[in-house]
């Protein structure tokens, strides 16, 4: 298996590393790609990304074991925190984001952290993703701890930046991801669970954002959307946790309590109304036939859990 080099900030040194990356790799076969048609383009490129969800579900025995020692530890109230620079930062800060109000979690609970701040969403922030030390500096700022998980996400698998997150998470007791689109990554080697996804060169030379991109956006969707599935966070494929913030989401809403439940709307206004919004305690109301208090107390004590609250008897 053949290893990379160390990590280095020497020009040099670092020309050589990219040389070995899949992810870095030229193309003499798309040289002359900007001398063929729109359409054509189009078409290579639409072709070049269905080689993402192959690589993808090579990967799926490895997501599948971290997504559940992920729901191990945010069960027992850690949380997800995703770490990245550029393209890769951006795709967790956007999946932390989505979160809230689809999972109804807290803001806290899924945090997605990129090397140079806020500023590095819009701008590239110089140096940042060459510093471990920022990414230590960024968890200790949180008080990261054993209950936590802590995914560190680079397409090349060297960014420092990503790798000083796992190292010194795991430093501090934290379950640790290592999510690159490289394989044997110093980052997957770093981590305690190791997700490669190799999706191969690029469209342009070196531009991550397109397929390297595209496979780190579908493993992020896998690891918050499966996680909250275990957490209790939906029943059956509905979004019961939804928090209805806007008109669009308060008509999803009630849409969920119709399909969950087949009630007539008087019913489903009543129970929403009774549980001040919450979804999952108005179908509880509806199914279970009990009142808001005891719908409250049911999923208080089955931890969220709807199925499990639907089949609790009432002390």
């Amino acid at each position: 298996m053949k290893e990379q080099p160390p990590v280095s900030t020497t020009y040099s040194e670092l020309r050589a590393q990219l040389a070995t990356l899949t992810t870095e790799a030229f193309r003499p076969e798309l040289a002359e790609i900007d001398r063929l048609s729109t359409l054509e383009i189009a078409r290579t490129m639409n072709g070049e990304d269905r080689s993402v969800p192959t690589a993808v579900a090579r990967e799926l025995p490895a997501i599948a074991a971290a997504i559940d020692a992920t729901a191990e530890r945010m069960a027992r109230g850690g949380r997800l925190l995703y770490l990245g620079a550029g393209t890769a930062g951006r795709l967790g800060v956007l999946d932390a984001s989505e979160c809230p109000p689809t999972f109804n979690t807290d803001p806290s609970q899924v945090v997605g952290l990129i090397a140079g701040g806020p500023t590095a969403m819009i701008q590239a922030v110089e140096g940042a993703e060459d510093s471990k030390e920022l990414a230590a500096a960024d968890l200790d700022a949180l008080g990261v701890g054993p209950d936590d998980t802590v995914v560190g996400i680079s397409a090349s698998g060297r960014t420092p930046y990503a790798i000083g997150a796992v190292e010194h998470a795991r430093s501090l007791g934290a379950l640790t991801i290592g999510l690159s689109c490289n394989p044997d990554s110093a980052l997957a080697a770093a981590a305690e669970h190791g997700i490669e996804v190799v999706p191969g060169p690029e469209l342009l030379t070196g531009s991550t954002r397109l397929k390297a991109g595209t496979a780190q956006k579908l493993v992020l969707n896998m690891i918050s959307t499966i996680t909250m599935i275990r957490l209790g966070k939906t029943y059956g494929n509905l979004m019961v946790d939804v928090r209805a913030s806007n008109e669009k989401l308060r008509a999803r809403s009630r849409r969920i309590v119709a399909l969950a439940t087949g009630a007539p709307d008087e019913q489903i206004e009543a129970a929403l109304a009774a549980a001040e919004g919450e979804v999952k305690n108005a179908i509880l109301i509806i199914l279970a036939g009990v009142d808001a208090a005891t719908a409250a107390q049911r999923l208080k004590d089955s931890h969220g859990h709807l199925r499990a609250a639907l089949h609790a008897t009432t002390p």
